[in-house]
């Protein structure tokens, strides 16, 4: 089978594990609030990409959703530096160098290989089993980027997406006029992805109908409430089915009398009784419930659940490079020339997000290329239209754009602003954590672990390092507890930093019979082996053989693992 090759592939192909681990240190400064003073879970990292990706794969591997980049596209006309720490003799040579107008040369390609390899194995360890990667992409690379995915392997092509970046082409081309781009879509493990396009009715101008007391109470029968099958009845506020395609309340109110309009019949109110409303559904029709305080939607399920797939050619609605350079120069207040030139507009990321996430409101969303900020603009925009909590990890190479720009944006639309015309634009709500990489990584040059090193931080990493994903920290888990949790079947501990409050040789870090006793108070019932991460052990190997305790000293043992 053909494989890709380029020079300096020998250097990089493995080079994600020589990364050193980093802390992400909090800029309470730059960071920004959200208005209820709740934690949003957002964050915004100021920092080599590579690093940064490597410092958040203990908190995050398995987890994100959703991953949008737009990387440097290579045309020769950027000013992209790779400056990663690879030590070959083919790269050397090109650390701290810019990429300039060489032209199409091979050398241009192989730099562009070396940077993005690496950059795509870490992102691919974030993925769900049902996660999805977005690349936006030219001409340029799009046939190396397909063909480094498959040779990563655990990424899919699921497709390419056409968007038409500028409405006009160039009138000095001699050429080909090009107008659009792509965004290659990769799946993970998962090939069962749903990317939902179009939301049937959701986007179409309903007229309001008159409001009547004729009708004291209407259910929806639960054949047309989508794959999960629910009683006739009244529900709460939420949703209901796979792929959100069931019930969505909109308000806390209840739902008693109102009016239900169907697409079939836009030009006037109607009013309907419950034979009406059951006649409708069963010629596969869809209805809306609209009162005063609240909105109900059914969608007939054999309709592809009610949703349309994500289109291979994005249309006009969703914005060009000029939309996107004229939508951040009016959030921070700027001349459009001192903008952006190549920024994405938020509705297309927005598609993007709502794509892969509407059926799951909680997901995580990633980009490692941030720029100007476009995906935690269209996260909270999304956020805002379906009240969902999704999260966004942000990273940003360039300090100078991470705090003026890419922050500076994200407070603005998140808490409000003041456009061009001095009318008040409303905020979308949310906040973020800002946070830069240490400049020291986790384990000093002898080896050791950092004094600095938190308890919390560092169990992030041992739990990474024994599941290979990361640690969802939740209310069961007690933050004085030398207990991680449980999983693949053994229970994981830590023994760090005087967690049980003895940092003498005989206690805290020591697994010795008081500290056993005190680690079976913490499992209870668990009756499966034990890893226990500590400075050292009072038990001989044949004792810990019994006990079922497989011992890991610290930090050699957790220095030695191959993450990523």
């Amino acid at each position: 089978m053909p494989v890709l090759d380029w020079i300096g592939k020998s250097a990089v192909v493995k080079h994600h594990k020589d990364v050193p681990y980093r802390l992400l240190e909090p800029v309470p400064a730059l960071s920004c609030s959200a208005d209820d003073g709740t934690d949003s879970g957002n964050l915004i990292i100021q920092g080599d990409n590579l690093h940064a990706l490597k410092a958040l794969l203990p908190r995050y591997a398995g987890q994100v959703k959703c991953i949008y980049i737009d990387p440097p596209y290579n045309t020769g006309n950027e000013g992209w530096a790779y400056n990663d720490n690879v030590n070959s003799p083919e790269i050397r040579r090109w650390l701290g160098e810019v990429v300039g107008k060489e032209g199409e040369t091979l050398d241009r390609h192989d730099r562009w290989l070396c940077m993005m390899y690496p950059r795509l194995v870490l992102l691919r360890q974030f993925l769900r089993d049902d996660g999805v990667i977005f690349v936006s992409i030219d001409d340029n690379e799009i046939h190396h980027l397909r063909s480094v995915a498959k040779e990563i392997g655990q990424l899919s092509f699921v497709g390419c997406i056409v968007w038409e970046r500028k409405r006009k082409g160039s009138h000095l081309s001699k050429k080909l006029t090009k107008k659009t781009e792509y965004i290659v879509v990769l799946s993970g493990k998962s090939n069962d992805i749903e990317l939902v396009g179009e939301d049937v009715g959701e986007d179409e101008d309903f007229p309001l109908v008159k409001r009547t007391n004729a009708v004291k109470e209407l259910k929806i029968p639960a054949e047309y409430l989508g794959p999960t099958k629910l009683q006739d009845g009244i529900y709460p506020r939420g949703r209901y089915g796979r792929g959100g395609t069931a019930v969505e309340l909109l308000t806390e109110a209840t739902v008693k009398g109102g009016n239900f309009v169907s697409d079939v019949h836009l030009r006037g109110p109607f009013v309907w009784t419950q034979s009406n409303l059951d006649d409708e559904l069963g010629k596969g029709g869809r209805c809306f419930l609209r009162t005063k305080n609240m909105s109900l939607r059914a969608v007939k399920a054999a309709a592809s659940q009610g949703q349309k797939g994500l289109s291979s050619l994005l249309t006009k609605e969703v914005g060009t490079n000029e939309d996107a350079s004229s939508e951040l120069a009016e959030i921070l207040g700027v001349d459009l020339n001192s903008v952006f030139q190549y920024s994405k507009p938020a509705n297309l990321i927005q598609t993007l997000v709502r794509a892969a996430t509407f059926a799951d409101r909680d997901a995580i969303v990633l980009d490692s290329f941030a720029g100007s900020g476009t995906t935690a603009h269209a996260v909270l925009k999304q956020n805002a239209q379906d009240r969902g909590k999704r999260r966004f990890i942000l990273v940003e190479m360039d300090e100078d754009i991470a705090r003026n720009v890419t922050s500076e944006r994200v407070t603005r639309v998140a808490h409000g602003y003041t456009n061009a015309k001095g009318e008040r634009v409303k905020g979308l709500g949310g906040g973020f954590q800002f946070c830069r990489l240490s400049k020291e990584p986790l384990f000093t040059a002898d080896g050791r672990i950092r004094e600095d090193v938190r308890f919390a931080e560092l169990a992030e990493f041992v739990w990474f390092a024994e599941t290979g994903s990361g640690r969802v920290r939740n209310k069961r888990h007690k933050s004085n507890s030398p207990l991680l949790g449980t999983a693949n079947g053994k229970a994981i501990f830590l023994l760090y930093n005087g967690i049980l409050g003895d940092r003498s040789d005989p206690g805290g870090n020591v697994l010795n019979g008081r500290t056993l006793e005190l680690l079976q108070e913490e499992v209870g019932d668990f009756e499966g082996p034990w890893v226990v991460y500590g400075a050292r052990t009072r038990f001989d190997p044949v004792r810990l053989n019994q006990l079922e305790i497989d011992f890991k000293l610290l930090p050699y043992r957790l220095r030695e693992l191959s993450w990523a």
